[in-house]
């Protein structure tokens, strides 16, 4: 199949759902149909091989094909797809039968579709969906690994245009994702975590990268955790669907209960990479203030807001001597007044290595403006009692009401993270004492002063130009606006907090 024609069979699906199904709620039919015909064609793909070499052995050549995933009797998609009535219900036992045949590699993986229920999703909606999906066979060799997780990938980003105010749940803009990537360079036998995973897709950027390097990514491991079951579920597959063999997606929430941990400690990975919930207000507060997982090194953050109590945690998950870190985050966390003390240790500490920001419109449903914050448990001498600051507002394209990073966009910011050294109107590196003279704030325009259109001597010694007089006011007005933002943020946090105390 060609990459068109894969996009357009998969996106097939959504279409007979239309009308039916909230288009939030595509996902949770649509992927683990795609799941369960994958698994059947390559079983089927293996089986015809093993038979051929067999001289037609069928004993053998069902040993050989259930190496890679046991299908057990009656729950093929063949046999889903010939029941007549009661679809639903068929289908349900025959993906609860493969689950259950392959234990530890596809435990709950095909998620908790209410797949029985008729008024939802009757028999005749079922058949229409199975039939579409049995038009094209999704075997290794008719569609590689990579063309089909490219193609999940397709779909993940379809459904979040399409569910609009839920997406950024599930979804980060790719093309911030493999900007954060790029900058930290995985390399070949990295551990990789994503605390807050979605539907992996920072996971998988990684693996992507270092096959982009030609690195050996098999010996890559990555880890994830989600709390929604069956965005993790979507995960599982997704990342299965890349042909990665090593990785562990855990359900659940990683404040409340984090999944990895060695003995008393957390595990700890050479990466973390994480677009964590936005300032969410509904954690445990009380019992971060004796985390026993030693998390609150640097404080309990507001019950308004959980983004310190997230930061803390990847802090903590970071390997002592290779551990580095990206993590999308509001501007709030760089110059909020009730994460002062927190932010200070963190700054005196001297893990923060640069404080990225992007421009606006990048996140589904928001045109708020987002930073990247990279942390380094060693950093490298010349960067040492340093933050380089990177002001990248205006990197950003848009096309279509959607915004992007171009590559040349990326490749500016790439560039002057490497150089880690001034550049007017664009990066700044200041140094711990300079951080510590604004009171520890790392709003980016205190350092990073935009840079003004050049002009001659007697242009200077007269009044501004308009563009010039419109550039100084953009620049003043950004910083009013940041400042705002940081009272209402205070003052969400106060509403926040009386909601809590009258729940």
């Amino acid at each position: 199949m060609t990459h068109q024609e894969l996009e357009s069979y998969l996106w097939g699906a959504a279409i007979i759902l239309r009308g039916l199904v909230d288009a939030g709620d595509y996902k949770q039919f649509v992927f683990p149909l795609i799941f369960f015909k994958r698994l059947s064609d390559v079983w089927d793909e293996d089986y015809a091989a093993a038979l051929t070499e067999s001289k037609g052995d069928t004993t053998y050549a069902t040993a050989t094909a259930d190496d890679r995933f046991v299908i057990p009797d009656g729950s093929h998609w063949n046999d889903v797809r010939a029941a007549a009535k009661d679809v639903g219900k068929k289908l349900q036992t025959a993906l609860r039968a493969i689950e259950a045949a392959n234990p530890g590699r596809l435990d709950g993986i095909f998620g908790d579709a209410p797949w029985t229920n008729k008024e939802r999703l009757p028999d005749v909606t079922l058949k229409n969906l199975l039939e579409h999906f049995s038009g094209q066979t999704l075997s290794i060799a008719n569609v590689p690994e990579d063309e089909l997780g490219n193609g999940y990938e397709f779909l993940i980003k379809k459904f979040a245009d399409d569910s609009g105010h839920t997406a950024q749940e599930f979804y980060t803009n790719r093309t911030v994702v493999h900007l954060m990537v790029q900058m930290l360079e995985p390399k070949s036998g990295d551990s990789i975590y994503d605390p807050t995973c979605g539907t992996g897709g920072m996971l998988i950027s990684a693996l992507a990268e270092v096959k982009r390097k030609r690195g050996e990514h098999r010996t890559l491991k990555l880890f994830g955790q989600e709390r929604n079951h069956m965005t993790a579920s979507i995960a599982r597959m997704n990342l299965v669907l890349h042909g990665v063999a090593d990785c562990e997606i855990a359900r659940g929430d990683t404040l409340a209960a984090p999944a990895f941990h060695e003995a008393d400690r957390l595990k700890t990975f050479d990466v973390v990479l994480a677009n964590p919930p936005y300032s969410i207000k509904q954690w445990n507060r009380e019992a971060w203030t004796t985390d026993p997982w030693g998390r609150n090194f640097l404080g309990t953050p507001p019950q308004g807001r959980a983004d310190y109590a997230f930061f803390q945690h990847i802090l903590k998950s970071m390997d002592p001597k290779t551990g580095r870190c990206a993590i999308l985050f509001p501007h709030g966390v760089l110059f909020r007044r009730e994460e002062a003390d927190m932010r200070r240790q963190l700054i005196e500490a001297d893990l923060v290595d640069c404080v990225l920001g992007l421009g606006p419109n990048l996140f589904y449903n928001s045109a708020m403006e987002a930073c990247v914050v990279f942390c380094r448990s060693r950093k490298t001498p010349k960067k040492r009692g340093k933050v380089l600051l990177i002001d990248a507002v205006n990197e950003v394209a848009r096309e279509r009401a959607v915004s992007f990073l171009r590559p040349e966009h990326q490749q500016r910011i790439e560039a002057a993270y490497a150089a880690f050294a001034d550049e007017e109107g664009f990066a700044t590196v200041a140094t711990i004492e300079e951080i510590a003279a604004q009171g520890f704030s790392l709003s980016i325009p205190l350092y990073v002063k935009r840079k003004t259109a050049a002009t001659s001597t007697m242009e200077a010694s007269h009044a501004a130009t308009l563009r010039e007089a419109w550039e100084a006011w953009e620049d003043s007005g950004r910083t009013f606006w940041t400042k705002m933002d940081a009272v209402i943020d205070l003052l969400d946090g106060l509403v926040g907090d009386q909601e809590v105390a009258n729940g």
